[in-house]
């Protein structure tokens, strides 16, 4: 009696977990889904509302945008950022990682502490400015990947994990000769890798959405980001939205484009490339962030 009693409870609790875990991928995955149906839905009948199913399959959205010559410059841009500054940040943060670890550094806690120190305090927005243009960094690319180079949170990560290495590996390489660019490079990167693609992720999804630097330091339209674009695209949309619609109509197609089609478009177009990468670097976030967070 008491065993078919404890059955039913946990059958009963099990399934209300499981009910209330698809309520939260629902409500986390059917806004993706929303604004992918209403960017292949006819912009018109879209607007009278959408539950489930697009109205009047078409793809006139993308096809109107994927006119735009300035929409690939942009896209490059994007990627080269993404692709550049995350080879630089994790490049850096991991040498770096490393180097705080040996007690053969000079002022290694004082370093160590003072990186730590930055994640509390931020200077702020008019130093930032100031510094980056003092530094030459307006309208430059590099803006995009040295100010990242570095990074406090994800040397904290890097570090711990590094730590929880043998350390018998180093002594025996350092036994056989090898010196701290040869072990850093043939040991603890290889076995590091778990938090290395970890921090990848991290600064690739920041860098892709990143737009703050690009707003206030880059007038030149040929390093104009994505994310930007969207960003002027949305403001343009909303002001739209208060005019004529009629002022809206694409005479040019059988379609008629409007304001929310083209945020949504956008807005679809600069999350799929995050939404297509993310799902295969899922098992080395999991695991990365598990065995970096360990110990403090």
């Amino acid at each position: 009696m008491i065993n078919k009693r404890t059955n039913l409870m946990e059958t009963l609790f099990h399934s209300c977990n499981l009910i209330f875990f698809l309520l939260i991928a629902f409500a986390c995955t059917y806004p993706f889904y929303y604004i992918l149906i209403y960017t292949i839905s006819d912009p018109v009948k879209a607007a009278g509302g959408l539950l489930l199913l697009p109205k009047g399959l078409n793809f006139v959205n993308y096809e109107k945008l994927l006119q735009m010559n300035t929409l690939y410059s942009t896209v490059l841009i994007s990627v080269l950022r993404t692709v550049i500054g995350t080879l630089i940040t994790v490049a850096c943060c991991t040498f770096f990682s490393y180097i705080v670890t040996k007690p053969e550094l000079y002022f290694r806690k004082f370093i160590y502490r003072f990186v730590v120190i930055t994640l509390y305090f931020n200077a702020g927005l008019i130093p930032w400015y100031l510094t980056m243009r003092y530094l030459h960094l307006d309208n430059n690319f590099l803006l995009y990947v040295l100010p990242s180079a570095i990074s406090g949170f994800y040397i904290v990560l890097i570090k711990t994990y590094i730590e929880q290495l043998p350390a018998a590996l180093e002594e025996s390489a350092m036994i056989d000769g090898a010196g701290y660019w040869t072990v850093f490079q043939n040991i603890i990167v290889p076995l590091s890798m778990p938090i290395i693609a970890t921090i990848a992720v991290f600064a690739a999804v920041g860098q892709w959405n990143a737009w703050q630097d690009n707003y206030f330091l880059v007038t030149k339209q040929s390093l104009q980001t994505l994310q930007v674009m969207l960003y002027n695209y949305l403001n343009s949309a909303a002001a739209m939205a208060n005019v004529n619609p009629s002022d809206f109509l694409d005479k040019n197609v059988s379609h008629r484009l409007t304001p929310e089609s083209i945020k949504m478009t956008m807005t679809m177009i600069v999350t799929l490339p995050i939404l297509f990468v993310y799902p295969f670097m899922q098992r080395y976030f999991v695991k990365g962030i598990m065995l970096g967070a360990v110990k403090g």
